[in-house]
């Protein structure tokens, strides 16, 4: 499961990072094709993790995270005009007019495109309204962040949205039962590895892509090599940071994920 988030020539210092040129993109959406792969939406993940029905043998799924402008355009394009589907988790704060968000300033699409999205054959998740580091918040604000951006989304859609993403992955087992609680059927984290068929329904792994990575990199996660297997346990460093952001927050209030 790959996850990407803006696909532009010069995106703001900020995401920059995690940003792919429109070049790359499409030399690395090649490289998923050409590995033989069969596209699937986080909806059929959740069909095969509630067992109802099953992956086909060698599947893949394309995320994109937060919701930026290229999204319901040239990315959306390029995507469709090699028959690959979606799932797209938007922060629905960053997105409606108005709206509160800890993203800072970037080109985003806006909320009343997600319809298009589902168009071009994107399934749409949550990605909390604001973009915090959920695993840091108090219960009734981590509800809060979980519970209003389903329900925005819902109601621009006119649908259930059943699937939400982390922001930056963070999480924790109460933050995976608010998940469950809110009504969500899976959540994806990062963690930077392979997903399997044996992965965690509320913290399925993605590869994170980078400004770095080429499309020889996505031929070797196409392979099933170049990063561990999940599901595994958190290591002590993992351990050790989120305690370390909890006790930041209680002092500094809520913090962006990123």
């Amino acid at each position: 499961m790959l996850l990407y988030h803006a696909v532009m020539a010069d995106p703001p210092a900020w995401i920059a990072e995690f940003t792919v040129t429109p070049g790359q993109f499409a030399a690395q959406l090649d490289a998923v094709v050409a590995a033989g792969r069969t596209p699937v939406t986080v909806g059929a993940l959740a069909d095969h993790f509630a067992g109802r029905a099953v992956l086909p043998a060698r599947p893949v799924v394309l995320t994109f995270d937060d919701g930026f402008a290229d999204l319901p355009g040239p990315t959306a394009d390029a995507l469709a005009a090699r028959g690959l589907c979606a799932t797209a988790y938007l922060t629905t704060g960053a997105l409606a007019p108005g709206g509160r968000s800890l993203l800072p300033p970037a080109p985003m699409m806006t909320l009343d495109r997600a319809p298009a999205l589902e168009r071009y054959g994107i399934e749409i998740g949550g990605h909390t309204v604001s973009h915090p580091q959920l695993d840091t918040l108090a219960p009734r604000a981590l509800r809060r962040e979980l519970a209003d951006s389903k329900a925005a989304l819902e109601d621009v859609l006119g649908h259930r949205v059943a699937h939400l993403a982390y922001p930056h992955g963070y999480n924790s087992a109460a933050v995976r039962r608010a998940a469950r609680a809110a009504g969500y059927e899976t959540a994806v984290a990062v963690r930077h590895a392979l997903s399997s068929r044996s992965d965690d329904a509320y913290r399925i792994a993605r590869l994170i892509v980078r400004r770095g990575h080429t499309a020889a990199d996505v031929e070797a996660w196409m392979a099933g090599t170049g990063a561990r297997t999940a599901p595994y346990r958190d290591s002590a460093a993992t351990v050790g940071w989120r305690l370390y952001r909890r006790a930041r927050a209680a002092v500094r209030g809520p913090v962006f994920a990123g």
